[in-house]
């Protein structure tokens, strides 16, 4: 099916859209962008160069999809922003481009971006992500899938987020958080599992003690990461989640959140 596209929009002859899209009055869109099948573009979104966007994604007004990165190293390299299928971006959102030649920002499929959220240059977002409002995420983090940042949380350079954590309100972090739990506080600390997505997840009962008792032995007592992993492997069974627990924890650069 044809798309409807306004007459009112700014379209660089050059871009490439899908079927059925519907693109209302004042969107602009530039040359070098992809724009796959089904997807909605509201008034006032502006789609910049270097833009691959997949299908049945709905951009709300005054977003910006592939901006110019934040970033004083940034000499105007041809880079891209790459958008999954099925996300829901709201309001007033901003995706940056990466910064050197070939790089990538990401976001996978099936995210839900809320209002004024910041995705900076380089960073890769998976799937089935919540951004709360007014969430800011620096250059160069990594974020699983299924993990919820609640309002107003601000993540920094380089850190890393596993999959389906938690993040509080207000939390403002620059520490790797490890997958399947509850964060926040100053400095950003471990706040138990989040028994709710792993609930939801299928995760069961005896898997999630297992969960539990890695933390416990990684943030209850007085060990560094080193010997928290150690005590991990030697005393809980190993299984799917442990085995992601532990890869994180021995791919950290920045170090963990503390305990609470």
């Amino acid at each position: 099916m044809a798309s409807e596209i306004s007459n009112r929009a700014e379209i660089d002859p050059r871009a490439k859209i899908g079927n059925n899209c519907k693109i209302y009055p004042f969107a602009y869109i530039e040359g070098d962008v992809v724009i796959g099948d089904d997807c909605v573009i509201y008034p006032f979104v502006s789609i910049m160069n270097g833009t691959r966007m997949g299908n049945g994604n709905t951009i709300y007004q005054n977003t910006v999809i592939g901006a110019t990165p934040q970033d004083f190293d940034f000499e105007g390299a041809t880079t891209e922003t790459i958008i999954g299928n099925n996300n829901n971006i709201r309001e007033n959102v901003v995706i940056n481009r990466a910064t050197n030649a070939g790089g990538q920002t990401v976001i996978g499929n099936e995210n839900f971006l809320l209002e004024g959220a910041h995705v900076s240059h380089d960073t890769k977002i998976a799937d089935k992500c919540v951004l709360g409002y007014g969430t800011k995420i620096a250059g160069d983090c990594e974020i699983g899938s299924n993990v919820v940042f609640s309002a107003n949380v601000i993540v920094n350079a380089k850190a890393r987020v596993g999959n389906a954590a938690f993040i509080k309100p207000g939390t403002n972090f620059r520490k790797d958080v490890p997958p399947f739990v509850v964060a926040g506080g100053t400095p950003v600390g471990y706040n138990g599992l989040n028994n709710v997505i792993l609930d939801a997840l299928g995760i069961t009962e005896k898997a999630q003690k297992h969960i539990a008792n890695a933390y416990r032995l990684l943030f209850h007592g007085q060990t560094s990461v080193e010997d928290g992993i150690y005590q991990i492997k030697q005393q809980v069974p190993p299984g799917e989640e442990i085995d992601e627990i532990i890869e994180f924890l021995e791919g950290t650069k920045n170090g963990l959140m503390t305990k609470l």
